[in-house]
């Protein structure tokens, strides 16, 4: 450790020197998700002062966008969060339909919300899991894991991905589903929601769980509000807010979205918003499947072997997984963007972890990182 790195306190009444530390946790870290830096200034074991330091995994998307014509732009929009791929890829297409003026057929926006809260509780069963594995309990994850390839199963069977699922097209779908596969959706949907009790039962009430996040890293609805934060980390905090409800895309106005809700704010509310909003998602995997079935026609529409839009803006956004995801999309008439700018979820909500983690004992760290819920992926872009 380099003298720049210490900063020296003179200890009253001591008669010692005592220093603070700097202390790197990453960039390669279990707990970051990726490649992530947190830098740490401790008084023994106490943390006083937390710097979260992006950058290391940056891929240049956005500059990429703007020499990618507007079928390839969903590749690369598939990757900056890998566990939401499909609603990254959804909100760019919905973007470019946007200043287009395409109107999708409608078996095809139903068939994108069963996939989206699909994509939805793949995501929040890999934190489920994951989360608790961070802070030393081995079990969950299997439990977890046994819903994800449960359902992993019928996204690979209708897209022949299983993490980049590049199954959205500008206009509606890349093609028509499987015959049967409504029918197999809805069995792995009613297996999973008869197996998450027991995910829940040998986690949720866990003293020793309970012990490692109830009261620890409290986030508060005002400064979940001044971070930017949206999706369960904000909900957890008693911001009620969803761009599903709220502000409706798709065909989302249509059906009632209930939005979970916590007050503490703490490591715990965080982990129970994501268990119960399975629940919600796979209510309404249900019924949008009975949608899909009901509502016959194509999937797509018929698109020139060019695709330019307009020359003009738009912004979209979606409630991903992890948050609202904005596409701000600025076209001058041209094959490719002039200009796409994503508004991540992660990128937002990785800033409060500066406000968060001082004050928190070493121990604490881990679960207070692990409860925020991010893709270094969608952070750096």
């Amino acid at each position: 450790m380099t003298d720049s790195l210490r900063e020296m306190t003179v200890g009253t009444g001591a008669g010692l020197d005592t220093a603070d530390m700097v202390l790197n946790i990453g960039p390669q870290h279990p707990s970051t998700h990726g490649v992530l830096r947190l830098k740490l200034t401790l008084d023994g074991e106490r943390v006083v002062a937390c710097e979260p330091i992006v950058g290391y995994m940056h891929r240049g998307a956005e500059k990429l966008f703007e020499v990618r014509d507007y079928r390839q732009i969903i590749m690369l929009a598939n990757r900056h969060d890998w566990l939401s791929a499909f609603s990254n890829e959804l909100g760019v297409v919905l973007a470019v339909e946007r200043l287009m003026g395409i109107e999708v057929p409608e078996r095809a926006t139903w068939l994108r919300m069963t996939l989206a809260e699909l994509n939805r509780v793949l995501n929040h069963l890999m934190f489920l899991g994951s989360y608790p594995l961070e802070i030393g309990a081995i079990t969950p994850m299997f439990y977890a894991f046994r819903e994800r390839e449960t359902l992993q199963a019928v996204m690979e069977e209708v897209s022949g991905g299983r993490i980049h699922y590049m199954f959205n097209r500008v206009g509606g779908l890349k093609e028509e589903i499987p015959a049967g596969w409504t029918k197999r959706a809805r069995q792995a949907v009613a297996a999973v929601r008869r197996r998450m009790p027991d995910l829940d039962n040998v986690i949720r009430r866990n003293d020793i769980f309970m012990a490692r996040t109830v009261g620890v890293g409290v986030l508060s609805a005002a400064d979940a509000a001044a971070f930017g934060a949206s999706g369960p980390v904000a909900r957890a905090s008693g911001l009620d807010f969803d761009v599903r409800r709220d502000e409706p895309y798709l065909l989302y106005d249509q059906i009632d979205v209930p939005v979970v809700t916590r007050t503490s704010g703490d490591c715990h509310a965080r982990f129970e918003v994501l268990l119960e909003q399975v629940l919600v998602s796979l209510d309404l995997i249900e019924e949008c499947l009975d949608r899909v079935d009901r509502i016959g026609g194509p999937v797509n529409v018929r698109l020139p072997k060019v695709v330019k839009a307009p020359e003009g803006h738009t912004y979209a956004w979606t409630e991903n997984p992890l948050g609202v995801n904005g596409y701000y999309l600025v076209s001058r008439g041209e094959k490719t963007p002039w200009r796409l700018k994503l508004r991540t979820a992660s990128y937002a909500n990785v800033q409060a972890l500066a406000t968060l983690i001082p004050g928190c004992l070493v121990p604490d760290l881990i679960a207070i990182l692990g409860s925020m819920f991010f893709v270094v992926g969608d952070i750096d872009k």
